[in-house]
Order: structure tokens, then sequence, then C-alpha cells
């Protein structure tokens, strides 16, 4: 039980300091880039859900990596599948509810979700190569 909770803080440490890495880089793009639309105008609250969502979709894909060794990759691409489900599901909301619907949008959405489902996917796949040994 404590290597379960040691590796739950190890990723989440390391997740914390990858997402502020991320947010500074996006509080910093439009400051080097002024007269370029570069985010969205609820642009944070796009990024907090995914991070969000991102770190919830990693503690289920872990908790059934852990429950069951041999349907670990199950366990991740069902986590991955629910997480696209309501990331899906944010941008329609979203976008119905705001005017913005476009490029930049689509830019956003897309970048924010591959790099934190990359993260995501790193380190779920790191824990099953160990799993594996």
């Amino acid at each position: 039980m404590k290597n379960i909770e040691l590796s739950l803080i190890k990723f989440t440490l390391s997740y914390l300091v990858y997402t502020a890495i991320l947010g500074l880089v996006a509080y910093f793009l439009p400051l080097a880039l002024p007269g370029v639309t570069l985010l969205v105008s609820k642009f944070w609250v796009l990024f907090i859900f995914l991070a969000g969502i991102t770190f919830i979709a990693y503690i289920l894909a872990d908790l059934g990596m852990k429950r069951n060794p041999e349907a670990g990759i199950m366990a991740i691409m069902g986590s991955i599948a629910l997480k696209m489900l309501f990331s899906m599901a944010f941008v329609l909301i979203y976008s119905q509810n705001t005017k913005e619907k476009g490029l930049v949008l689509v830019l956003n959405f897309f970048s924010l979700y591959l790099l934190f489902s990359f993260f995501e996917i790193y380190s779920l796949l790191r824990n099953l190569r160990h799993q594996n040994k």
C-alpha cells in the first residue's frame, strides 16, 4: 500500500511541476506576441478543466492497473476514453455559451489536450513497465 501512495505522490509532484511550466508558457506567450490573439478569453477555465480531468483520468487508470495488472492497458484505454468524452462535452458546452468559435479555440483545446495526454500516457506507461519487471 505504501508503494501505491508513494507513486501517486511522486506523480502528483511531477504533474504539478509540468502543469506550472505549461501555465507559465501560456501566461508569457501572449506577452511575447502582443499583437496576436493566441488564447481564448476563458483560457484558464479550459486549462484548469483539462489539468483536472487529466489528473482524475490518471488516478483511475493507475487504480485499475494496481487492482488488476493483467488488464492494465484496458484501464489506460478506459481512462483515456472517459477523458476524451468529458473533454468533448466541455468544448461543446463552452462553444455554445461563448461567441468564440474558431481556430483559436480549436488550437487552444487540442494543444492543451495533447500536452496533458502526453504526460499522462508517459507516466502510465512508465508505471506499467515497472510492473512488468
